[in-house]
Order: C-alpha cells, then structure tokens, then sequence
C-alpha cells in the first residue's frame, strides 16, 4: 500500500492514499481544506490561496451565496432559523464549515445573526423570540463564528460565558430529550448538544477560555466518555437515533459518532482507550481507494453536498483530520491516562469540519 505521508502512523489502517483525490481541483473547499489541515500549508501559499478564492465560485457555496439578499439574510430578515436548512443561521454554519474565508456577503450574514437571533435576556442565541435556547444551536453557531473570527464580539463574548454557565447549572439537560418538555423533572442531558458545545469551546483560543469555559469543557468530556461512544448508548428519550451510525455532511443540530470523535481528539483524549471501539468502527467504513461515503446529507438545502452512498470528500476530510489527533498505538496496545490540553491536544489547529 502506498504511504501514508501525512498520516504515518495510520498506513497500516487505511487501504489506500486519498490525498491525490482530495487535491483534484472540482472541488476548491476539499482541497483548500486538505493543502491547511493535512497538509500544513499556510494561508499565504500560492496554492491554498488560489483554492480559498475559488471556493465561493464553486458549488455548493456559490448557490448559497446566490441565494442571499443584499442585506446579508437568507429568506426572510428575522430571527434566521426557520425554514429549516434555508434560514440566514443555518448558511453562516455551512458557509463556514466549507472553509470560506469572511467575505463582505459573510460579514454581513453574521452581522445580521448576532443581531437578530441573540436575546439579550437569556445571553444566549434562540430559534425564535423568547423561546428556550437549544445548546446544539449555541454550540453551532459559536463555532461558526470562531471560524469568522468573531472570538472578540461582545455577542460572541456574552454567549460564550452563559452557555458555559447554563452547563454549570443544568449541565446538558434539554427539553427536547424528554417524556414531557413542559416538564423540567423529565429532562435528559444531551449528547448531541454536549458535542455542539465542546466543539465550539474547543475552537476558542485556550487564552479566552475563562474558567467556567474550562469547567464546562471538562463537564462535557466527562459525560461523553461516561458512555460508550461506539453504541451511542446516551440517554435519550426516544431511544438511540440510527443517525448516530451514518457519517453525514453537513452536521446541523444533529451528530454522529465521527464528530463524538473529532471533539474528544481535538481536546487531546487521542490516547483515550475508550476511543478504540469509535475508532473500529470507523475505519472499518473506508472503501478499498481509502475514502468514507456520505450515508446522510440534509434536505431542503440551497444546494447539494454529493450523493449519498459514494464516497465524499468532506467526510473523508472528517476522518482524516480526526485521525491525525489519535495515537493509533492505543488499537494494540494498553492507551495512556487521558489528558485533556489547553491547546486542543498534539497537532496545530486543523481548522472546521
């Protein structure tokens, strides 16, 4: 088998090398993203230069971008979040996740997010006026906005610490995993939600983690390996959602075990033995060429993000950027003490996804 440069200690586990299919020039955000994350290329190279300009002339972003009014919203000036998959708050997540650097027509979508989703009251972004604010909403869109590097906002600075003072009291408690939402007795801590929080605290420099940022990261750790990732056995009111099981992109409010994954490696816990089942499993869904097919994409989206079933270029990015953060030694031998780091654990920051 043909090495695996960027990832050394992982050719053994994988079948074949993707890079040369990651770096074909049809899809700019695929390969911008593969020249950064895996391959270490800074953002003045001529090469990731060229790929970051082309990604909003390319597809899917160029039709989300087409779809936008002047005014920076997508549909209808409100809070953002309805209808689903087409609302202003669910393309400044895609947008970002698509590796898109803050253009004018970003700068303004954000603008208007910060504006018009956040309640002053609660400190924290809503779906809609004077409704319960959703962690998986929170955590998606701080994470977004770090992308933007928005850190500095005092909207984004608010945010931040009233969610992580919510976790601190509540924990990762919600009224949608629950027998009766009215009821806050029956209310079951989120697994999908803890992800969405972790990884926007995890994007945050390590300097503008305040303690109760550090606490609720440790909380939310502590919870997701509490369980055994692998089956996704979290409490849930309804019982183990299959999409936990199907690698997706783009990720919305929902999860799935690679981003359980990609939060815990990116928090340095890529000795974690309890890793080695998740990680089992993943590999063990790469085809023969060493690519991950897209099982779950969204509907109702401005555009198409590939076929479900073949192989997928962002997935694939998925993988191998968590790959790169876990000591596969850990698959035959005994791990090390999980140890979670200030600086999101070994490796420089590989970016969204």
């Amino acid at each position: 088998m043909t090495g695996i440069g960027y990832l050394p200690d992982w050719s053994p586990y994988l079948h074949r090398n993707p890079l040369a299919w990651l770096l074909q020039r049809d899809n700019p955000s695929a390969r911008y993203l593969t020249l950064t994350q895996l391959l270490g290329r800074p953002e003045e190279d001529s090469e990731v230069t060229a790929a970051r300009a082309a990604i909003a002339d390319s597809r899917p972003a160029r039709d989300i971008l087409e779809a936008q009014f002047p005014q920076g919203y997508w549909v209808k000036p409100d809070r953002g979040y309805s209808p689903t998959y087409r609302a202003t708050i669910w393309q400044v997540l895609f947008l970002a996740k698509l590796g898109l650097p803050r253009l004018d027509a970003i700068r303004l979508a954000c603008e208007h997010v910060m504006a018009h989703a956040y309640l002053e009251d609660l400190g924290l972004f809503s779906a809609h006026k004077h409704a319960y604010a959703f962690l998986c909403l929170n955590g998606d869109l701080l994470w977004a906005l770090c992308w933007f590097r928005y850190e500095g906002h005092a909207v984004f600075q608010r945010v931040s610490e009233r969610l992580a003072q919510r976790v601190s009291r509540e924990g990762f408690r919600c009224r949608y995993n629950a027998q009766t939402a009215t009821d806050r007795r029956t209310w079951l801590p989120c697994a999908w939600g803890a992800i969405k929080v972790l990884r926007a605290f995890a994007a945050m420099p390590a300097t503008e983690r305040s303690p109760e940022v550090t606490e609720a990261i440790q909380s939310g750790v502590d919870f997701l390996l509490e369980h055994d990732l692998a089956a996704a056995n979290y409490p849930n009111a309804r019982g183990i959602s299959r999409r936990w099981f199907q690698l997706g992109f783009p990720l919305a409010y929902d999860s799935d075990i690679l981003e359980g994954l990609e939060v815990l490696a990116e928090l340095g816990l890529g000795h974690d033995a309890r890793l080695r089942g998740p990680v089992k499993w993943l590999l063990d869904k790469q085809d023969a060429e060493g690519r991950w097919p897209l099982e779950r994409t969204l509907s109702r989206t401005w555009s198409s993000f590939g076929r479900r079933g073949e192989p997928n270029k962002w997935v694939t990015l998925r993988v191998l950027r968590t790959l790169a953060r876990i000591d596969p030694s850990f698959l035959t031998s005994s791990a090390q003490e999980p140890r979670i780091t200030q600086s999101g654990g070994p490796g420089a920051s590989l970016g969204p996804l």
